[in-house]
């Protein structure tokens, strides 16, 4: 008997699911067929591992709705780097401009309402706000680490206190609420290390503003390739471009969820001590060698501009790119599982010259088209999501049943918010998309 037979008794599982019916080209089709999976459970670890087909048997694409944003107009539309958006149940949507800053409030159509606060010190204002939430009963959180606080609206603007904030430091993690309008800011867990060594979690405030813990990042055994550069009063840390690394999120249903991207393989940390794995077969994608070396002499000439005479100390660039990047929740708690996929050049070699010689800096031609997976919170494999081209996410998208708020860029890099319905390829689009398993 195996070691793994000693410890439990897997199960097999194949489900067979029927259909669960939930711009920029054309998407590919993925994961033809009725969904079929196995499962099994060993000590606390419950795995379901997709085997073929999908919940939705088809690909789905983003249709937008409404945009925000424009390249010229009123100043209220004219966005300059959006870090954070909340959405309301209402269909509010809350957008923090860190390039302003302001925090903007926009009807459900894209209408301008009114703005929230404005920069400052004192009360009712902010000094370098770097995510926003929204609770169940309208109040609107921004975070504020300058100002070492969290400072709180409501939906019509009006100043209603502050929130004590640990940290003082920025960060692109996004701003959590939970089903219970439990908060969640990210955090440092360790002071006094060097950033090679920093270690990420959450703090827990109640909806009443106090906090209750801190929720370290879920952690695996694993060392990032990174290369280092210190000089007088500073010291960096670069990941190597397309080296495996750790994701995690925190779903609105109350637990971590994360993974190591040197396989596709994602842990739900649930509240009652189990973890809910699911894995699935990847294509590897490979890394082209003009793709690597861009990368390369963008990471070089950067640690040379305040390192002086760096070369390059840590791995090489691999040959293959991880599974998946990134992975967020929905309001549902579905996960979506942003993949790796090929490198398309942007602009031709002419153009990154001519852009070289004007700026004086050498610009990535590359860019990673954008495409989900979107797993239930137990597991099962939805399908795919295919997002039109000008779709970032930087900052993580919103995903409320089947609408998506994101940002996107076009060619001139004019950002805009854009809300999206989901719909699959017959052209339908159901509210089944809220998973509850």
């Amino acid at each position: 008997m195996t070691e793994r037979q000693r410890k439990s008794t897997p199960t097999l599982l194949v489900f067979l699911v029927s259909f669960l019916t939930f711009g920029c080209g054309e998407p590919p089709r993925r994961g033809p067929g009725a969904w079929t999976a196995e499962a099994d459970t060993i000590g606390d670890t419950v795995t379901v591992r997709t085997l073929a087909g999908s919940v939705w048997d088809d690909t789905a694409t983003l249709i937008p709705e409404v945009t925000i944003g424009d390249l010229e107009g009123d100043d209220e539309y004219l966005l300059g780097d959006p870090r954070s958006i909340a959405v309301d149940e209402s269909g509010l949507i809350y957008v923090l401009d860190v390039h302003i800053p302001v925090v903007r409030v926009y009807s459900p159509d894209g209408t301008h309402l009114r703005d929230l606060g404005r920069e400052g010190d004192g009360p009712g204002e902010y000094r370098s706000p770097d995510g926003t939430a929204v609770l169940s009963d309208g109040r609107v959180l921004v975070r504020d680490p300058p100002n070492g606080r969290i400072t709180i609206f409501d939906s019509l603007g009006a100043h209603l206190g502050e929130w004590p904030l640990t940290g003082g430091f920025n960060t692109d993690i996004r701003f959590y609420v939970d089903h219970s309008d439990y908060a969640y800011a990210a955090t440092i867990l360790e002071r006094g290390v060097g950033p090679w060594d920093w270690r990420f979690g959450v703090v827990r405030y109640s909806p009443e503003g106090a906090i209750v813990d801190t929720i370290p990042a879920p952690t695996w055994t694993f060392d990032r390739a990174q290369v280092r550069a210190s000089g007088e009063g500073f010291q960096t840390v670069r990941p190597v471009p397309f080296s495996p690394s750790i994701a995690w999120t925190f779903s609105p249903r109350g637990y971590m969820v994360g993974g190591v991207s040197t396989d596709y393989r994602i842990d739900s940390f649930l509240p009652t001590g189990t973890v809910h794995r699911f894995e699935r077969a990847f294509d590897p994608v490979r890394v082209q060698g003009a793709e690597a070396q861009e990368r390369r002499i963008a990471i070089t000439n950067s640690l040379r501009r305040r390192a002086g005479l760096w070369t390059w100390n840590g791995p090489p660039i691999p040959d293959e790119k991880p599974p998946f990047k990134e992975i967020f929740a929905s309001w549902e708690g579905n996960i979506w599982v942003s993949l790796s996929t090929n490198g398309v050049p942007r602009i031709t070699v002419e153009e990154a010259a001519e852009e070289e010689a004007r700026t004086g800096r050498r610009p990535l031609r590359f860019h990673e088209t954008v495409a989900f997976d979107v797993f239930s919170p137990l597991g099962r494999y939805l399908g795919a999501v295919i997002p039109p081209e000008c779709f970032r996410i930087e900052p993580e998208p919103i995903v409320r049943g089947d609408m998506v708020w994101a940002v996107t860029r076009d060619a001139l890099d004019v950002p805009r918010v854009v809300r999206f319905r989901i719909v699959r390829e017959d052209g339908t689009s159901d509210p089944a998309t809220r998973s509850r398993s």
